[in-house]
């Protein structure tokens, strides 16, 4: 007599599940950071639910549900978890202030949690959009996608990008030391080109980017962090830049490092951009390229890093753009071998890619 073996148990359900709360936890905590509780928490120290509406100007009952949801959850402590719920204190503890708080810090996630919960809510729409019906551009989603997609990138571009990355570029931190000139292309907010130009005070920085409310968040940074004398920002695409007689100054050869961060994924035409950072790039000099450390080719299952950019890819980068016609539709997914494909249509000779560590991003060196 022979049996037929039990079947394996399906974790999908399990699965769903843990990512369901997962999807609650990231809501609270981008609800928790836009009503500033986190800081309050941090910088006033614990409180009940009491306190941290008066401090916050917020209502104490939805105060007390999110740090009793917080709590079970893991985010917070509670100082006497049998107390009477209006008299629980609620502190941050000191390991969760870099990830939820601390701005600057390389392992702050609150920008991460406010860019997915704002990007998920354009479901309805991308029914539409996936059915040919409409498009989702970056700028539908709007400033709470573009402020937090910035946010995200700040610690980066602010610290590791500038203080260990691009000086281990061979022959970079020479050049930009004896007042190179770059050209930060997609600059967005404007991060990567401060962070530049702080890192090297004889550098001189052009951002372009066709996003105009990102260009004028980018003008707003730059004064703040006073490099304004050195960088400078503007909304032309670099694709038509290069070949207008009247544009402002010769493009042509004219940067020691020509950089494109995050940002090729997310073009309509890469190849006319990357075309112009060729022409851009004075001899010698670098063109660079930094963008998702995807997997070099598509395998199943997918590591952590790749499920989350195609999660990226599904709600945003994709609909932008394809929200551009004629688009190559990269999308998020953007592996080494299609940026060589780009890249040797533009006239490059190869890709390099750089021995630079970093858990989320891969450095490209574009030659020739």
């Amino acid at each position: 007599m022979t049996t037929t073996p039990p079947a394996p148990q399906d974790d999908l359900p399990d699965r769903l599940l843990a990512a369901l709360l997962g999807a609650y936890e990231v809501a609270a905590v981008a609800l928790g950071d836009r009503l500033g509780w986190y800081r309050s928490l941090a910088d006033g120290g614990p409180a009940t639910a009491a306190e941290l509406a008066a401090r916050t100007d917020s209502d104490a009952r939805y105060a007390r549900e999110w740090l009793e949801h917080q709590a079970v959850s893991g985010y917070l402590d509670v100082a006497d978890v049998h107390a009477d719920p209006e008299s629980r204190r609620y502190p941050l503890p000191d390991a969760h202030r870099a990830v939820l708080v601390d701005e600057l810090d390389p392992g702050h996630m609150t920008p991460l949690a406010r860019f997915t919960s704002a990007v998920v809510r354009g479901v309805p729409a991308l029914t539409q959009v996936y059915r040919g019906r409409r498009t989702l551009s970056w700028a539908d989603l709007g400033d709470e996608v573009r402020d937090a997609q910035a946010a995200a990138n700040r610690p980066l571009f602010l610290g590791p990008l500038v203080d260990e990355l691009l000086p281990a570029v061979p022959g970079l931190d020479a050049a930009l030391s004896a007042g190179g000139r770059v050209a930060d292309i997609g600059c967005g907010h404007g991060w990567s080109a401060i962070g530049i130009a702080r890192r090297w005070p004889q550098a001189r920085v052009d951002g372009f980017d066709v996003d105009p409310p990102s260009v004028a968040r980018a003008h707003q940074h730059a004064e703040a962090a006073g490099v304004a004398d050195r960088v400078s920002f503007r909304t032309d695409d670099v694709a038509v830049l290069v070949d207008d007689p009247e544009g402002p100054g010769q493009l042509d050869g004219a940067f020691d490092l020509v950089a494109a961060f995050e940002c090729v994924h997310d073009l309509p035409q890469p190849v006319p951009v990357l075309r112009a950072m060729r022409r851009m790039v004075r001899p010698g000099g670098t063109v660079l390229v930094m963008d998702e450390a995807v997997a070099e080719e598509f395998t199943v299952p997918g590591s952590e890093v790749e499920r989350l950019m195609y999660g990226y890819s599904l709600f945003c980068c994709l609909p932008d753009g394809r929200a551009h016609e004629p688009s190559v539709a990269t999308g998020t997914v953007m592996r080494p071998g299609t940026l060589r494909t780009y890249a040797r249509a533009a006239g490059f000779a190869d890709v390099e890619v750089l021995p630079l560590d970093n858990d989320f991003f891969r450095f490209y060196r574009l030659v020739g």
